[in-house]
């Protein structure tokens, strides 16, 4: 694997035309009182390091660790730059790559990111850049049907950490917050915010979250990126000034509101 932070220029003047630059990108904002404030940050660069020890030809790029979290704005630790700051973040790196590697891959932990990358994505395809926005969709394995993924610091990112960085998770202060479905609390929490909705930041409930859970749920988000790429034509040319088509991997995410 090879991490372009840990390297040096020359290394990337040999970069090859099948070269894929994998961007992780994340959030800090609350998650609970029992999951770290760079929960969403932790899994984007997982899953990079994944795909990059599975496909060669991926370089991971250091990971951008600020989103669009508004919605958490309620709780001390949070820092967001917001989706149009965001927006033109993703466009001028995605810029400045594009003069050593052609293809670019956002992989996207954090769902409050979605509406920024998928517009960054449109407008660097329309320049004719080879980009991708991704964005990781916690579904639940076979082994464990009937466990319902929740929204935000429940059983789902409790368990992605437990897996990942047990070491982080304060389990004796895990509790449950609100557990109304997301589709329903939405309008409120972009009205008001997650704190008027939920005092401790979650929603979900995190009792019975499982290191075992939490693998099952990485082993499928990386089956999946790594489909992505798979499928992803080695020729595509994109024209400039042509309209850039949705991929199946930039839709919100279950989990990390």
């Amino acid at each position: 694997m090879i991490a372009v932070a840990d390297t040096v220029w020359t290394e990337m003047d040999h970069v090859g035309p099948d070269a894929l630059l994998a961007v992780p990108i994340g959030s800090t904002e609350q998650h609970g009182p029992h999951l770290p404030l760079g929960t969403d940050t932790l899994l984007a660069v997982e899953l990079c390091n994944r795909l990059a020890a599975r496909v060669p030809e991926v370089l991971v790029a250091p990971a951008i660790t600020f989103g669009a979290s508004g919605e958490h704005e309620g709780f001390p630790g949070t820092l967001s730059i917001g989706t149009m700051v965001l927006e033109s973040l993703a466009v001028e790196l995605a810029r400045s790559a594009s003069r050593w590697v052609q293809r670019i891959i956002f992989v996207n932990g954090h769902g409050g990111n979605v509406d920024a990358l998928a517009r960054a994505e449109s407008r660097l395809r329309s320049e004719g850049r080879d980009v991708l926005a991704w964005t990781a969709r916690w579904r639940t394995p076979r082994a464990h049907r009937g466990v319902v993924p929740d929204a935000h610091a429940g059983r789902t990112e409790t368990s992605l950490v437990l897996a990942l960085r047990p070491d982080l998770v304060r389990s004796h202060v895990a509790t449950a917050g609100v557990t109304t479905p997301l589709r329903e609390l939405w309008p409120q929490l972009r009205g008001t915010g997650v704190r008027a909705v939920s005092p401790n930041g979650v929603l979900g409930d995190p009792s019975g979250a499982s290191a075992e859970l939490g693998a099952a749920l990485v082993d499928e988000a990386t089956a999946h990126l790594i489909a992505t790429v798979a499928e992803w034509p080695r020729d595509r040319t994109v024209a400039a000034g042509s309209p850039a088509q949705p991929n199946a991997g930039a839709r919100r995410t279950e989990v990390g509101t």
